[in-house]
């Protein structure tokens, strides 16, 4: 009979990771706590993103509008959208990597 017990080990890891994961929120838009903390960061180190989009979609507007509103920074507005929207799709952030930049 062939040893499982490195393919137990592996389970049990997966599960205890997958225990660990926050659970769903009955708002879909709730920030992911990580993203909660790294947006807090006072000293967090940004890049600029510039990708052009539909001006029909009035994203500048919106965005403007937004933070009036809330006082939620512009630049805090996309990467919490984005974050959200990426993460939906099964494309999480790599926290372990340095700045969390894979390219």
């Amino acid at each position: 009979m062939p040893a499982n017990t490195h393919h137990v080990r592996l389970l049990r890891d997966l599960a205890n990771l997958l225990e660990a994961q926050p659970g769903p929120t009955d708002d879909p838009f709730t920030p992911h706590p990580d993203t909660e903390a790294i947006i807090k960061t006072r000293h967090t180190s940004r890049g600029q993103l510039n990708y052009a989009v539909p001006e029909a979609l009035q994203l500048q507007r919106r965005i403007r509008r937004y933070n009036a509103d809330n006082g939620t920074p512009h630049g805090d507005i996309v990467a919490l959208a984005l974050d959200s929207w990426l993460r939906a799709k099964g494309y999480p952030p790599d926290l372990n990597h340095p700045n969390g930049d894979t390219q």
